[in-house]
């Protein structure tokens, strides 16, 4: 008989069911890359995140006869609702085994969800905060998850989500630029140095990790405001925030970060990270002191360099920003030496410019996350 748990997040064990759901998913799965379980805690903590301080959001379990067999979240962020004037909710941590029923008995555990809250939409998958990956993987099955920032998820996925009534909402594409084949067009060179010759904007590298998290709260500033044009805005509080940058700087190289300031105000920033892909694999999302070591090592020998926040204030693109950022990627991939390509992840298929540009720049479109909705 299958039943449908709602999950108590002070119930521990099933708590950890509910987190070790997709470990046992994909334990066979040599692209997936699990998340660390004390992330995967702080997500299901309401003292730990700051999205349970304005927002909603509910876990449930299938059980078949006593065996899990899939889950979901069924979420309602009531700051976005409110800055776009719409009623939606939301779902992520969906994962199942290939099976219709299943999915059909989640799914309609999350629809009744929503209507009692007088929602009229679903959008997803779509989780707590920017640091979730959005989306249901359509198309790159066949490449490894880039770390945790990007869901991974079987072919399998797609079927059982549209057979439950869903149409695509926006794609968010991902593509890598080979360094052997990456050239900087000559035109936003000359854009990028016009740019910083008359525009009054700078490139600020940082000489240490110190003084990175120095920039911290102005970097999250910009963070804050460089978005509000993307389909997946809402203004963040403080706390989300702090909790952005805090995760950032945690696992940043401040070699690999670039901001761009106009006087004090940073009002660009680019965020790179090591691709340690490999060492999550192997650490199979325990910390401890030798996998703390493996993944210290590993970001000395990955080839891989992902971008995985690119952003500039709306007042000062179409003025030079976007070719200093792009300049700024083409020299840590060409100059830093230790890098095969650089992942440029999920950008929204409605930046057009932006998938323009990066085909310019000798790009490859290799992955495709699909957000879906449905009318209640």
């Amino acid at each position: 008989m299958l039943v449908i748990e709602k999950v108590d997040l002070d119930n521990k064990p099933q708590l950890k069911r509910f987190i070790q759901l997709p470990h046992r998913l994909y334990k066979n799965c040599p692209q997936w890359v699990p998340p660390l379980d004390i992330d995967s805690y702080a997500q299901l903590n309401p003292k730990k995140h700051p999205y349970y301080e304005h927002s909603d959001i509910e876990f449930f379990l299938a059980v078949r006869d006593g065996r899990d067999v899939g889950r979901i979240a069924a979420l309602e962020n009531k700051p976005f609702n409110q800055y776009h004037h719409t009623r939606d909710a939301e779902f992520y941590f969906f994962d199942c085994e290939n099976d219709p029923e299943v999915a059909s008995a989640l799914f309609n555990t999350a629809f009744a969800w929503a209507k009692q809250r007088g929602l009229d939409r679903i959008i997803g998958p779509k989780g707590m905060g920017p640091l979730d990956g959005y989306g249901v993987l359509v198309f790159g099955q066949e490449h490894r998850q880039t770390m945790s920032m990007l869901n991974y998820n079987f072919a399998y996925y797609q079927q059982l989500i549209e057979a439950q009534g869903f149409e695509k909402e926006v794609d968010f594409v991902s593509c890598y630029l080979p360094a052997d084949k990456f050239q900087i067009p000559e035109r936003v060179e000359r854009i990028a140095r016009r740019a910083l010759e008359r525009g009054g904007l700078q490139v600020k590298r940082f000489s240490s990790k110190k003084e990175l998290l120095e920039w911290a709260p102005r970097i999250g500033i910009a963070y804050n405001q460089a978005f509000v044009k993307n389909w997946e805005y809402y203004p963040l509080t403080q706390r989300e925030i702090s909790f952005v940058v805090d995760n950032i700087m945690m696992v940043a190289d401040h070699r690999l970060i670039k901001i761009i300031t106009h006087g004090q105000d940073v009002v660009g920033f680019l965020f790179a990270f090591p691709d340690v892909s490999a060492a999550l694999q192997r650490a199979r999302g325990k910390l401890h002191p030798l996998s703390m070591l493996d993944l210290l090592i590993d970001m000395k020998r990955t080839q891989i360099v992902s971008v995985n926040g690119m952003g500039i204030l709306p007042e000062h693109q179409g003025h030079g920003g976007n070719a200093i950022l792009y300049y700024e990627m083409g020299q840590t991939l060409l100059t830093f030496g230790q890098f095969a390509h650089v992942e440029m992840t999920q950008v929204a298929e409605t930046t057009e410019q932006m998938r323009a540009d990066l085909k310019n720049l000798n790009g490859v479109e290799y992955k495709n996350h699909r957000v879906y909705r449905k009318h209640l």
